[in-house]
């Protein structure tokens, strides 16, 4: 990884407590070259399936649209400040 901590045993304990089978992460784009060494650890750890979201990621505001169409159990976005909201009902 790079100089940054993605905190990827957060993440990887997130998936885990509620059981999400497929995980979306949205990652800004400074981070995006370590997308697949990301999903690649979160998958050998918990077992989900996770897709990579190469779209923009312009902060909270910038959620993918057709997560529920693809049964995503969870978005994982990474930004620069810290975010806790629950979304529901995609």
């Amino acid at each position: 990884m790079t100089l940054y901590d993605p905190e990827l045993e957060k993440a990887a304990a997130k998936i885990k407590e509620i059981r999400a089978k497929t995980v979306c992460i949205q990652l800004p784009d400074g981070m995006k070259p370590e997308a697949q060494a990301i999903a690649d650890r979160l998958s050998a750890e918990t077992g989900a399936r996770t897709l990579i979201w190469l779209g923009s990621n312009f902060g909270a505001c910038d959620i993918p649209l057709g997560l529920q169409r693809m049964n995503v159990d969870l978005l994982i976005s990474w930004g620069h400040n810290k975010f806790n909201k629950k979304v529901e009902g995609w």
